[in-house]
């Protein structure tokens, strides 16, 4: 397991964005690494930035980052991207994979085992966004960080 910090989260001074960045290699033990990352990076924009973050908002990030590095890390080979940003009340979730193929939420299903990652992501957060990469493509997730619930 290795991965390398690609930023800081010191804010930007003309946005007020604190940010953080890492490249995973896509082994079994990076999901966790994952969570832990995000964790560890609202834990300190709580304490060294002063900044509201909700007990469910922190749950809600770790799950969010937990699923769609999953689906990076299934449907595609080699490294991933892991972007954390904060601007506002919301922190945005940012996961780049090398497989263009896009994620398709499929329709509910009570009686179907698994592959229900996608719509949880869907129905906790506040903005979902695919977009394709010149190479590979980009998820963006955004959770509220003052109570996350969607309104």
């Amino acid at each position: 397991m290795e991965s390398v910090l690609l930023g800081d989260e010191e804010p930007t001074p003309d946005t007020g964005v604190i940010r953080v960045a890492t490249a995973l290699d896509g082994d079994g033990a990076c999901i966790a690494e994952a969570r832990h990352l995000a964790a560890e990076f609202l834990g300190r924009a709580r304490t060294g930035h002063g900044l509201t973050v909700s007990d469910r908002a922190l749950d809600l990030t770790q799950l969010v980052v937990s699923e769609l590095v999953t689906n990076a890390r299934k449907y595609a080979s080699g490294p991933i991207l892991m972007d954390l940003r904060i601007a506002g009340d919301a922190v945005d979730i940012a996961v780049w994979d090398s497989d263009p193929v896009l994620p398709v939420a499929r329709a509910a299903d009570p009686g179907r085992v698994g592959q229900h990652g996608l719509e949880i992501v869907m129905a906790v957060v506040e903005r979902f966004e695919v977009r394709r990469e010149p190479v590979g493509k980009r998820v963006i997730a955004r959770v509220n960080l003052l109570d996350a619930a969607r309104s």
